[in-house]
């Protein structure tokens, strides 16, 4: 992999991160996650104002993964989203 960060910056980096504990690493990880779901969710939202809670999860796994799947797969994808429930608003990071 091609990277502009200088090799000992890189190393130091790597240190830092493996003095974590690996649950601390898992938090990092999951909250990155959840900001990321939230900057993609307005993003969406920006572009198509605020939708049903389905059409939100669909814009979101399409924004995240739309081009990882095959055309039948996501259309699988895409119709498990519509008939599940989140108990949550999908920004919320908590959704099932």
């Amino acid at each position: 992999m091609t990277t502009d960060t200088p090799a000992e910056i890189q190393a130091r980096y790597t240190a830092m991160l493996m003095a974590v504990s690996p649950a601390r690493r898992l938090e990092m990880a999951c909250g990155m996650f959840t900001t990321a779901k939230a900057l993609a969710l307005a993003g969406i939202r920006l572009e198509r104002g605020r939708r049903s809670a389905a059409e939100e999860r669909e814009a979101l796994f399409l924004r995240f993964y739309g081009q990882d799947f095959s055309a039948d797969e996501t259309r699988k994808i895409l119709a498990h989203l519509r008939n599940h429930k989140p108990q949550t608003d999908p920004a919320d990071g908590a959704t099932s």
